[in-house]
């Protein structure tokens, strides 16, 4: 009689949106699925990012196997780096995500010591007790599986990321016949993303964008800006093959969406004609109808090359009257008003800007399967057991009762991080809980872990002290109504406060009349330019916090 079970432990995930990690257990064997991070809520001043809590993982740390990646979006696998540094196991992953996988890795000096292993959607591997097969999925990025884990007990299925795309631009399909195949032996349990459940129907291919964009490139008649998230990759893609079509040249803005392009050329994922890539500083060569730019800062980051463009403090894209501005991407929540400010600075340039308000088009879609697409996956695969994985607990009900309702679950279990759900063949119920929650990091020059806000407060007030610079701005004119109070507590700052006060001054000095109204900006300049200053004179990093006092 079997005795044992099978423990299915989330991390992250599920509960909120991001942080996305689970574990599964079989007696000593351990694997993790996923290593995600969250961006933390405005109210967590001077945290970086948020990353769960894998005190389970660590104490059982000579039982964790590997950790195997479903996609290389930041919430499957942003936190990766703080994972590896308290646990040295092999990570799992397919090209493209181990591609920018490596890129994380090196940024925190963790490279060298850690082996990554190539996995191939349709080719089986195993690691423990666990033979795992990776399952080709379409999500909004490329390379992506979801992962049938053949277990003692039974199949276990989890999605990762998904919506149903039979025609992607890669060719690279949703692998239902896969998924059918596994329904037809007999699936234990399926771990569906929840993401989409509030939307009805079925979520549009990637392809369906171009028509809408085609007009947008056909109508353009100065400058084109075109912004979505770097890893859309599909999208960069389609933008690309519209700006040789419309006879443009692309220059690349901004950091994230040059690698990530370089990557996907390199893997083959963009094919890109010569010549169609210019360096940014060649613009100027080209008349403004000849040129796109693909810019990174769809979601209104402050320093990001859109934002900084936006205000014409951009070395490259200068966004002049009549250019049109593309944003191609949702807003995540949180951050409408950094993107509404972002846009409204693009007004103020006369700039034409094009999003997806609802009324211009399908100019962006998803790429989570919506109600439809749950169905019939749901439907395909015939679990036992049904488990909701990534969305608020709102989300994770819902699904839980459109899964109940096809009739091919017999049961939907809904769990949260740090729940213990324990499986036999016959049976599954919730047993403990595990230490859960989040890990709030501060990654200035090395990888800090603040265990609570307050003490980190404390702690950086105690030791390195506070700086505050008082502006006195003019509201209607945007100019200082006297000079600036800069005010150093708590390390020995005092004998550069005036070379503070000189520097504060240049600062807003060389901002522009727009950048000074947007006092998210002005903040910003003012706290990195004195943060160089302050660490450079005495090796300190106090709290800087510039306030601006409207007159």
């Amino acid at each position: 009689m079997q005795t044992k079970k099978l423990k299915i432990i989330p991390l992250g995930g599920l509960g909120e949106f991001g942080m996305n990690c689970l574990a599964l257990r079989w007696e000593d064997d351990i694997i993790v699925i996923d290593a995600g991070l969250m961006f933390p809520e405005s109210e967590l001043l001077g945290v970086d990012i948020v990353v769960p809590d894998i005190t389970y993982l660590v104490e059982n740390k000579q039982h964790v196997r590997a950790i195997i990646l479903t996609h290389g979006h930041q919430d499957h696998i942003g936190g990766l780096s703080w994972f590896l540094s308290e646990l040295k196991v092999p990570v799992y992953a397919t090209e493209f995500t181990l591609a920018y996988v490596e890129g994380n890795l090196e940024e925190n000096h963790l490279l060298d010591e850690t082996t990554l292993i190539e996995i191939t959607p349709k080719e089986k591997f195993t690691v423990g007790t666990f033979t795992i097969e990776p399952i080709r999925v379409t999500h909004s990025l490329v390379d992506c599986v979801a992962l049938a884990i053949d277990t003692p007990v039974g199949v276990v299925i989890h999605t990762g990321d998904f919506k149903i795309d039979l025609a992607p631009l890669d060719d690279k399909a949703f692998d239902l016949h896969t998924f059918a195949e596994y329904g037809k032996r007999g699936v234990l349990a399926l771990l569906q993303d929840s993401t989409n459940v509030d939307r009805s129907g079925y979520t549009p291919s990637e392809r369906a964008v171009i028509p809408r964009l085609d007009e947008v490139f056909s109508q353009a008649k100065k400058k084109l800006f075109f912004s979505c998230f770097s890893s859309s990759i599909y999208r960069i893609r389609i933008a690309m093959e519209l700006a040789r079509k419309h006879g443009r040249k692309v220059a690349i803005v901004g950091r994230s969406m040059m690698e990530s392009s370089e990557i996907a050329q390199d893997l083959g994922y963009i094919d890109i004609p010569q010549g169609l890539i210019i360096n940014p500083g060649q613009m100027r060569d080209y008349a403004p109808e000849q040129l796109m730019v693909l810019i990174s800062g769809t979601q209104g980051e402050p320093m990001s090359a859109l934002s900084r463009a936006a205000v014409d403090n951009h070395k490259h894209a200068q966004i002049d009257a009549g250019d049109t501005v593309v944003l191609s991407s949702r807003i995540i929540p949180g951050n409408e008003k950094s993107i509404f400010r972002v846009i409204d600075h693009l007004y103020r340039r006369d700039a034409i800007v094009v999003c997806d308000d609802g009324s211009n088009g399908m100019i962006h879609v998803s790429g989570h399967g919506s109600q439809e697409e749950m169905r019939l996956l749901i439907n395909l695969v015939r679990p036992k057991f049904f488990i909701p994985v990534h969305g608020d607990y709102r989300h994770l009900r819902k699904h839980a009762q459109i899964a109940m309702e096809t009739g091919a679950v017999e049961h939907a279990m809904v769990i949260e991080d740090g729940d213990v759900l324990e499986l036999d063949k016959n049976d599954a119920r919730k047993k403990d809980k595990v230490t859960a929650g989040r890990i709030l990091i501060d990654s200035g020059s090395s990888i800090d872990v603040v265990e609570e806000l307050v003490l980190r407060d404390r702690r950086v007030l105690s030791e390195d002290g506070i700086v505050m610079a008082v502006l006195a701005i003019n509201k209607r004119t945007g100019k200082m109504q006297q000079a600036p109070e800069v005010v150093m507590r708590g390390f020995g700052g005092a004998d550069i406060t005036e070379e503070a006060r000189e520097l504060v001054i240049k600062t807003l000095d060389g901002l522009s009349g727009e950048e000074k109204t947007d006092y998210g900006m002005v903040k910003e300049k003012v706290r990195a330019e004195l943060k160089r200053l302050i660490q450079k004179t005495t090796g300190r990093r106090p709290m800087i916090m510039p306030v601006i006092l409207e007159v």
